[in-house]
């Protein structure tokens, strides 16, 4: 929350003040529900949090996690403040019993990507008494949104952790000044905190026309006017200005307030842009010359095209190193569930110009871009309810067809929407249909008299292949295996407490009510995988969603002699190895990538990097066949391994198409708080060839059968030791 103050000057230059939130319970002394107060807990697997009054380094408790199997678990702390100063340290004391296959530490992380560190290369092993530890992190005040802290054990084993305290350039953090940053210009217009004060837009020809053209000048000049770069106007506030300007004005009337609007924004200095090398994409602009625009509007238009515009423009910036857009800026309107109609206008014209000028596959969007602009308009406008706002964000979030897209996060309307409660089975499409690949919790799975391999063709009483067709708009992937991948999440999804189903099991028709559960109540299994086993005495095999990087020498080691190497990417990877593991398994440097971005000198002209290069490591190099595994659920950063790794001499690529969505992935924020993101560069192949929706193409295609999933084949993992041994 932003403090307000009554004089002007401390909102223009920024204060810092003594008076702070207090820092609470960093010793675990208040308890709720044998759980810390005010601490959260994430992570994945099955391990056990709890305070424990037993083992303590100091007062009544401290905080355990126990992790049998292996996995991740966190204590996560917000702190209230943003806080002045230059170094901020966390000390605490940690004790550890049998901690193998990861580390225990402490962790601390200033958002939005300002420092991290989470003890990785220092991190706690074995069995250790009470010993004090600290991580220090260099602040940047005027970056930091949220300062977050805790403790963490990957892998398995016990740990406690007691007695925490926090300081800010060695002064206790209670102490510290808090940072209040400068307001913009910005944050300082408030006019239409309450609402845009526009309702009952009409949607006939003329003003659809209009409507239509303003998005498209409306979000060219956001990215493209040197004054609306700067930050100096609130643009979306000023959409809500000019609206009314325009409102079933004529054509004439129209062009007339708009090419007014634009001089009032005053005047900016041009320099005829160098013509680019190695384009993979240009501006699309031409709708400036053929939309019938006045010629007084057109000229003005084109002379933008070479205005010398800020490096950052204050509602994009680019992520360093990477370079994928950082749409750093973008109110998200959270105290807005369900949007006005001018936000939600705000709300389309936002993620359209978003995708117009900075998605680097937007020529790969099957159809005018801007003619999804007019087909949306009607559709944000007419929005009744939270619900159907939502899913109008969600449909043409859906039509840039990238799997990296959609609505992220804990979305309330969707989740009520697809169903809060889950029926204990995980389904798969093989051959087409939903078939019965396993149960998130055994003894909940065998209640439903379900068994692997049944094909379940109607749920309610209507035909899966109907609810898929009619989904589909709501399941924003690069291809249809992805989007099938994802509707078999949500098939028995439902608010109510059961789901009647119908379903073939050995060729005869069967039906069966099956019971939900809430996600709590489903007490998902955790499958312990570990990175690397031997398929059998001269087969090894790794999977990559437990891959880790200290690792791979000793695994190396292990698997020299071996005669194949399968690689699972059939899973997420753990770990970023691309690099290091690369060059164990191949002797030459290969190039294997290259990407496409853009710049606020021009947005929207994408231009292709020179190809990356992996090491090879000569004759260390491992010399068996190596088979890697793909199918739907390889995406992003496995497909980006998978390049890499298949340019090895002895490599092929088994199993079925990937999610085809590669690339640095940028958060996007609509009004009413609604979380999506983009693929925020382009990822090819050495010789452009492209990777977004067409995926990782396999050398051997292998699908799963449903007879073999009836009887727990991995039919991909055969073909591929078959060819090793062949």
């Amino acid at each position: 929350m932003k403090k307000f103050f009554t004089t002007i000057p401390l909102l223009l230059l920024g204060i810092t003040s003594f008076a702070q939130n207090k820092i609470e319970n960093l010793n675990f002394e208040s308890v709720e529900n044998n759980l810390p107060k005010i601490w959260k807990i994430v992570g994945d697997g099955s391990a056990k949090v709890f305070t424990d009054t037993k083992e303590k380094q100091e007062g009544k408790n401290s905080v355990l996690i126990d992790a049998e199997k292996t996995g991740f678990k966190a204590l996560i702390y917000t702190l209230p403040e943003n806080y002045a100063g230059k170094k901020i340290t966390l000390s605490g004391y940690i004790r550890t019993e049998n901690v193998s296959d990861g580390f225990a530490g402490l962790w601390m992380r200033i958002d939005p990507e300002v420092a991290f560190d989470n003890m990785h290369k220092t991190g706690i092993t074995g069995t250790t008494p009470w010993k004090k530890y600290e991580i220090t992190l260099e602040m940047s005040p005027k970056n930091t949104q949220k300062i977050v802290i805790g403790a963490l054990l990957t892998g398995k084993g016990k740990m406690w952790i007691d007695n925490l305290k926090l300081s800010i350039d060695g002064k206790d953090i209670e102490n510290a000044k808090i940072f209040e940053k400068e307001l913009t210009k910005v944050e300082l217009d408030k006019e239409f905190d309450n609402g845009s004060k526009i309702s009952n837009i009409s949607l006939d020809k003329n003003n659809l026309d209009n409507l239509r053209n303003l998005g498209l000048i409306w979000g060219y000049l956001k990215y493209y006017h040197p004054k609306v770069a700067g930050g100096n106007i609130n643009w979306d506030y000023e959409l809500f200005r000019i609206y009314p300007k325009i409102a079933n004005a004529t054509a004439d009337q129209r062009d007339q307030i708009l090419s007014n609007w634009i001089k009032n924004l005053g005047t900016y200095q041009t320099a005829k842009n160098k013509e680019p090398k190695d384009v993979k994409l240009r501006p699309d602009l031409d709708w400036i010359t053929n939309s019938g625009f006045s010629k007084e509007l057109t000229n003005q238009l084109l002379e933008l095209k070479d205005a010398k515009r800020p490096a950052v423009n204050y509602y994009v910036d680019f992520f360093a190193q990477v370079g994928n857009p950082d749409f750093k800026n973008e109110n998200p309107y959270t105290q807005m569930n369900y949007p006005d109609e001018g936000f939600r206008l705000l709300s389309l014209y936002r993620y359209w110009n978003i995708i117009q000028y900075y998605f680097p596959y937007k020529n790969l969007i099957d159809e005018d871009w801007k003619g999804i602009l007019a087909e949306f308009i009607p559709k944000f406008i007419n929005a009744k309810n939270e619900t159907e706002y939502t899913l109008v964000s969600l449909e043409i979030i859906g039509r840039i067809h990238d799997t990296h897209a959609g609505i992220w996060g804990n979305n309330e309307a969707l989740k009520k929407y697809f169903g809060e409660r889950y029926a204990p089975v995980l389904l798969t499409f093989a051959e087409n249909k939903a078939v019965v690949k396993d149960f998130y919790n055994d003894s909940l799975g065998e209640e439903t008299g379900l068994q692997k391999g049944d094909v379940i063709t109607e749920i309610n009483g209507e035909n899966v292949d109907n609810i898929v067709k009619n989904t589909l708009i709501y399941l924003p992937a690069s291809n249809y295996p992805t989007q099938l991948r994802d509707i078999s999440k949500k098939l028995l999804r439902s608010n109510a407490e059961t789901i009647a189903i119908k379903i073939i099991r050995n060729g005869k028709t069967e039906e069966k009510i099956i019971k939900t559960y809430t996600y709590s109540d489903l007490k998902i299994k955790n499958e312990d995988k570990e990175f690397f086993k031997m398929h059998d005495h001269d087969v090894a095999y790794v999977y990559m969603g437990s891959v880790n990087s200290d690792k791979l020498s000793e695994v190396f080691d292990k698997i020299k002699n071996t005669k194949g190497l399968v690689i699972d990417f059939r899973n997420y990877p753990s770990d970023f190895v691309v690099f290091t593991m690369s060059k164990l398994l191949k002797p030459d440097p290969t190039e294997f990538v290259k990407f496409s971005n853009t710049n606020n000198s021009q947005p929207g002209l994408f231009t292709f990097t020179p190809s990356l290069k992996i090491p090879g490591s000569g004759n260390d190099a491992y010399k068996g066949k190596i088979a890697i595994l793909i199918n739907e659920t390889t995406q992003s950063s496995a497909e980006y391994h998978t390049m890499a790794f298949r340019t090895a001499p002895n490599a092929k690529v088994f199993g079925s198409t990937t999610a085809g969505a590669d690339g640095n992935v940028s958060k996007i924020m609509l009004p009413g708080n609604i979380s999506t993101m983009i693929s925020g560069i382009g990822v090819y192949y050495p010789d452009g060839t492209e990777t977004q929706r067409i995926g990782i193409v396999p050398d051997v295609e292998v699908k799963p059968t449903i007879d073999g999933i009836k009887n727990n084949k991995d039919e991909v993992l055969d073909k591929a030791v078959e060819w090793i041994k062949s």
